[in-house]
This record gives C-alpha cells, structure tokens and sequence, in this order.
C-alpha cells in the first residue's frame, strides 16, 4: 500500500533555524558563539521550552548561573526570529506540489508554543498544513512515542504506514521507524523529492 500522508518536521526541514545566525551577531568570535551554545543556551536547555516551559520559566536559574550572560540568554526568545532565514530551499514547491496532488500535508514539530503565533505570521506555509502538533502546547517532544500516537489522532487516525514522516534528525527518525512510519531523514529537497516519488506522494517533475 503507498503512503496517503506526509507529515513534515519544520525546523531544518521546511524552516532554516540556526541558534548560530543570532549568536553569530552578538559575539565577536565563533569559539565564543559556540561555548555559549554548548554552555550556557545549551539544546537541552532549550528542550525545556518545546516541552511546555516558557522562557520566563527557565530564564531565572540560567541566569543565575551565567550572570554574566544575562542580556544574551534573553537574546534567546526576545530575538527568536533572528535564527531564521527564511524556508530552507526546495521544501515549499515541493509542498505546493504535493497539495496540488491533494496529499494532506500534516506537521510535528518540536516548538515552543510562545512561539508559534511568530511562526504563522512570518511563515505563511506554515498554515498550509491541515493541522500542526506543536510539541509545546501537548507538552511532549519527540522522540517521545507518545507524540506520534497523538499526531495520529490528529490526522484522524491513519495507520502509520500510511504516513511518511520527514524529519532531519535521526533520533526522531528512529522511533518512528519503531513505530511503524514510513520515514525519510531530510538532507535537502532533492532527496525529499527522490523519497516522496518513492512512496508514490510525487511523480517524476
């Protein structure tokens, strides 16, 4: 049976989030961008956000710990938009093709829910999706299974070999491979695109 249903991860899959690219503006060296990011607004950190926390949460014990740091840890919500640069190049034609199809199109994505509203206003194709699970307002994350079972629901409960699940990191991959998804580890589009005429989503252009 071939996939019915694409369901795409956003960040480094349709949007190019980068934590470096604001770091980037405010520290005079890369050697300091990244021990800062390793350090201090570290991925784990961060986590705490996509699993519901706000930032005013985690802000206080952060800072003080890192007081030194305490304007370039708020740089991390108050100048979120500042990691973007746009879509990441090939994903929304290849969206807009797929919707011609009449594939439904859903997305799982590891966000904090502060910053969806951001997400729908600068990223139109965003709202192309029938439906995203933000991982910060059901407070779960991948690679959590429990996640997925809840994406399912929302999609009206598909099996998942129905679903081709697209995601750039192998850890959510894997679990859903666990569970039985149809997957592909996005590397860029033409890799999407050879996957998704694979599964029978996409002709050849």
């Amino acid at each position: 049976m071939p996939a019915r249903f694409a369901l795409f991860d956003l960040g480094r899959v349709l949007l190019d989030w980068e934590p470096a690219r604001l770091y980037d503006k405010i520290f005079d060296s890369e050697t300091k961008r990244d021990w800062f990011l390793e350090n201090v607004c570290t991925m784990a950190w961060h986590t705490r956000h996509d699993a519901g926390e706000t930032f005013a949460d985690t802000r206080p014990d952060l800072i003080a710990k890192f007081p030194e740091y305490e304007i370039e840890i708020h740089a991390w919500s108050e100048r979120w938009m500042e990691m973007f640069d746009g879509y990441i190049e090939g994903t929304p034609e290849i969206m807009d093709r797929l919707i011609a199809k009449g594939v439904p199109l859903y997305a799982l994505s590891n966000m904090p829910i502060e910053t969806w509203p951001w997400m729908q206003h600068h990223f139109p194709y965003v709202l192309k999706f029938k439906h995203t699970v933000v991982s910060g307002a059901v407070k779960l994350v991948k690679p959590n299974a429990d996640i997925y079972h809840h994406t399912l629901k929302m999609m009206a409960d598909p099996t998942p070999d129905e679903v081709l699940f697209i995601d750039d990191s192998e850890k959510n991959i894997s679990a859903a491979d666990k569970l039985g998804f149809r997957t592909h580890l996005f590397r860029g589009a033409a890799g999407l695109e050879r996957a998704l005429v694979t599964e029978g989503l996409l002709t050849d252009s």
